[in-house]
């Protein structure tokens, strides 16, 4: 069973609401709505501005983490070299030292190979979030633009509603209505309730997600990964040395027949 002096508590807070909204004055409300149109406005640029932000910072670590690679597979490559290089000079203990060392570059490697991964995923949620964040601000400006134009009518109707009610005073002859074609005082007021319902139900912004970044990479994996990506170097400089080795032989050889 309803509470009867609650049920009444809420008929006089309506009431004492709706006199408030009958007395209050248009120009006021007019203002009230400009504002709140204004900040929802801000509220929605500044939400995007935080989303294309979040997008050219993952840009910018994704650009470090790409010369940090390069960096680590120039020192994995020339670690490798040195230790070949020991190994031929029949230093074991010196080749021991520097293959160890390409092996922490290129666990190193590894693990930034795997945060660039991430990261390039990150980035593609992130640019398409940024593109609907442009959108929605795109529309709440032209929205705003519209409602500036509506309160500009507004106002003018305001005044004029004024100058009429002063015009009834003078000859005595202010009634509760006003004719169909004069802008009365309930009208102006529907037409701001319709604008402050039109500035709070336009907020709607995508939010982009950015996936966390793996806090630990496992030791056992890790290794597996480092000893494939050493493989694949060493495969490398052999190529390459080789390519060398070919391009000395046939030169020593046209030279030989030219002689």
């Amino acid at each position: 069973m309803a509470n009867p002096f609650s049920k009444g508590w809420n008929y006089l807070k309506a009431s004492l609401d709706q006199k408030i909204d009958e007395n209050a004055d248009p120009k006021v409300q007019i203002h009230q709505a400009t504002e709140a149109a204004k900040e929802q406005h801000q509220e929605i640029t500044e939400h995007a501005a935080a989303i294309i932000g979040n997008k050219r910072q993952l840009e910018m670590k994704l650009d470090r983490l790409l010369k940090e690679q390069d960096s680590l597979q120039g020192q994995a490559k020339q670690a490798i070299t040195m230790a070949d290089q020991a190994s031929a000079q029949g230093d074991s203990t010196r080749a021991a030292e520097y293959t160890n060392t390409a092996e922490v570059f290129a666990s190193q490697l590894v693990a930034v190979e795997q945060q660039i991964e991430e990261l390039k995923t990150s980035h593609q949620q992130a640019s398409q979030a940024a593109e609907q964040a442009q959108q929605k601000q795109r529309e709440s400006e032209a929205r705003l633009k519209e409602q500036m134009a509506q309160i500009d009518q507004l106002r003018a109707q305001v005044d004029q509603a004024k100058m009429q009610e002063a015009s009834n005073e003078a000859i005595g002859a202010l009634s509760a209505s006003a004719d169909d074609s004069t802008p009365t005082l309930d009208g102006v007021r529907e037409k701001i309730e319709r604008r402050y319902a039109n500035a709070l139900g336009a907020q709607e912004l995508a939010e982009g997600s950015v996936n966390s970044r793996m806090d630990e990479i496992a030791a056992a994996g890790r290794d597996m990964k480092a000893s494939a990506r050493l493989d694949q170097i060493r495969a490398e400089l052999n190529a390459g040395n080789t390519a060398q080795d070919n391009a000395a032989l046939e030169q020593g050889e046209s030279e030989g027949r030219e002689v």
